[in-house]
């Protein structure tokens, strides 16, 4: 059997008549259509927008949005430079403590973490708690060794 556009029907049932509202009791919806008696879902141009709480403040004005969130638990670093390794000596062992003592470090409050920003000429045996992926490559390229602290 070939298709032709003037061939093509629907199934049988798929398309129903549509509901002819208000037009008597005898008709299945007459009077109030279905919609009930009174109230804010009765009346005409009734569907109020989508998210509308009845004036009560929406769920998403509450909801705090994806930006800006506070961490709970922040986990701050003492940063460090790959450049200003370079005022140390060669082969010098580097840790929180020796930053502090060579005065390259002001307030050592919390744990050290080595970025990348600069150029590293000097080949040195660093402790940190953490290093960025560039940072680990520069010391390395240099010679040096990256030692994590746990």
């Amino acid at each position: 059997m070939t298709f032709k556009l003037d061939s093509l029907k629907p199934n049988v049932g798929a398309r129903r008549r549509k509901l002819r509202k208000g037009r008597g009791i005898a008709a299945g919806q007459g009077a109030s259509c279905g919609f009930g008696m009174r109230g804010q879902k009765s009346r005409s141009g009734r569907p109020t927008r989508p998210g509308f709480e009845g004036g009560q403040m929406p769920l998403y004005r509450r909801v705090p949005k994806l930006k800006h969130f506070t961490r709970i638990n922040p986990k701050h670093y003492t940063v460090v430079n790959v450049s200003v390794l370079n005022a140390l000596k060669a082969g010098s062992s580097v840790s929180l403590d020796s930053l502090v003592k060579e005065g390259l470090v002001t307030s050592p409050k919390y744990p050290l973490r080595v970025l990348g920003n600069g150029d590293l000429k000097v080949k040195l045996e660093v402790q940190a708690a953490s290093f960025t992926a560039t940072a680990r490559s520069k010391i390395e390229a240099a010679g040096g060794s990256c030692k994590t602290l746990d």
